[in-house]
């Protein structure tokens, strides 16, 4: 098996603005799909992609004041992306002046080249400067592979949440970690 290639030295991470909303949709969709299709039915993952990643959907996210995301392109092609917001905490979130890593996705053909390790660096960084102390993530318990991810990030399990796809309550393990760390 070929090693992915790096795309350190071509990646460009920037800010999303308002004019992303299709390119988040269209990226967001697939990703999740591409991850997660083959563990749900179609009906919960149709439901949840029509709900989570509509054009208008994806604007109102871009314009929310309390939403930050961060966009990893390659030659002006977009491989990921994450988000943060703060707000709402769930129960078992315990760091100080919490914000959430809501997504970070990276395209299938680009996980393990590193750009995920790159979104992370700019979401800590991110969260450091707007005066954040802890980040904190849901995470699919199923989804070992970024449970593995998050904890080189050094983030630790402190709780359990319901999140909903479709007529489906799964539950994703909550962790955090000091933005200091």
């Amino acid at each position: 098996m070929k090693p992915k290639p790096s795309f350190h030295s071509n990646l460009i991470i920037r800010n999303g603005k308002a004019d992303d909303a299709a390119l988040l949709a269209e990226l967001g969709a697939r990703t999740f799909s591409d991850t997660f299709a083959a563990d749900n039915t179609p009906e919960n993952m149709t439901a949840y992609l029509a709900s989570a990643f509509s054009l208008a959907k994806q604007g109102g996210e871009l314009t929310d004041p309390n939403s930050f995301f961060q966009i990893a392109e390659t030659n002006g092609v977009a491989l990921g992306y994450a988000m943060l917001r703060s707000g709402d905490v769930p129960q078992g979130i315990t760091g100080d002046r919490p914000i959430e890593l809501v997504r970070l996705y990276v395209s299938q053909e680009s996980v393990g080249s590193g750009i995920g390790a790159a979104l992370m660096r700019v979401c800590i960084a991110e969260a450091k400067q707007r005066g954040y102390e802890t980040l904190w993530l849901g995470v699919w318990e199923h989804n070992q592979r970024a449970r593995a991810f998050y904890r080189k990030w050094n983030f630790h399990e402190v709780g359990t949440h319901i999140f909903q796809l479709g007529d489906d309550p799964q539950t994703d393990i909550l962790m955090q970690r000091a933005v200091s760390e």
